[in-house]
């Protein structure tokens, strides 16, 4: 059996969830690939292990279903090890305005975004900490901070997982468990495409997986912080909540992402 450590990644098929894989890779973790999309992680899983010697296993799971939240976790436990690291990065998103997208999406997007981060984290949070040892990585969002008209399900999802993840982290301070939300901005992934943000006339600045990434896991290896924002420009937006009235925030976003 390896004695490297064990990360479980989820949305691990493409965009930020991929570059976690590839990063922990190269620091000599173990990984278990969540995602729906097997022929994607089977090749990074290839491409992984040829190139680091690490183990990868891969599971397919719908995590935006019950059901799926299920498949993940046992697919995770005929591993036969204990979780050290889990990444919550599996999401989706919408664009437009709210009554016009389609109800199903929208609840599709809470199951994703906030029952099934919920769902895992609860499920392997209470061994790392009799265990006194592990971490649990959160994605959230720079639209974690304000209201997103024209986002508004996934902004207020992404919401959730902020003030979930930092209470967590207060919560288990002490336990030998390090709970990190992270908060990229605008990526150029996938998402921005299935999501339909690309169409968007307003553009903030752009940032690399890679470098998200590697922000991300600074900030977990390196500090005690609960929440990294990633970018400098996106951390001098993020506070852009502490000068304006909370109204003129919401019209200065609801501007920048109305359509055209």
């Amino acid at each position: 059996m390896s004695n490297r450590r064990l990360a479980l990644v989820t949305g691990a098929s493409s965009g930020i969830g991929e570059g976690f894989a590839r990063a922990l890779a190269a620091r000599d973790w173990d990984l278990c690939l969540v995602a729906r999309r097997t022929d994607r992680m089977k090749s990074l899983s290839e491409e992984l292990q040829g190139r680091h010697g690490c183990e990868v296993q891969v599971v397919r799971a719908d995590l935006s279903t019950p059901r799926g939240v299920d498949d993940a976790i046992v697919g995770f436990d005929r591993i036969g090890r204990e979780l050290d690291l889990l990444v919550n990065n599996a999401g989706i998103g919408t664009y437009g305005a709210f009554h016009s997208l389609p109800l199903e999406r929208e609840l599709e997007m809470i199951d994703l975004n906030v029952r099934a981060l919920v769902a895992l984290t609860g499920h392997f949070l209470p061994g790392m900490v009799s265990r006194a040892r592990g971490g649990i990585i959160q994605v959230a969002s720079t639209t974690s901070f304000q209201p997103v008209p024209y986002m508004a399900t996934y902004g207020a999802s992404k919401a959730f997982v902020l003030h979930f993840a930092e209470a967590v982290a207060r919560e288990t301070m002490g336990t030998g468990v390090r709970v990190l939300a992270v908060c990229p901005g605008h990526t150029p992934t996938e998402f921005q495409k299935k999501s339909g943000a690309d169409r968007r006339p307003a553009r903030t600045t752009s940032q690399t997986v890679e470098g998200v990434v590697l922000e991300a896991l600074q900030a977990f290896e390196q500090t005690d912080a609960h929440v990294v924002v990633t970018g400098w420009p996106n951390r001098m937006l993020t506070q852009l909540r502490r000068v304006l009235p909370r109204r003129a925030l919401s019209w200065a976003v609801g501007r920048g992402f109305k359509p055209r």
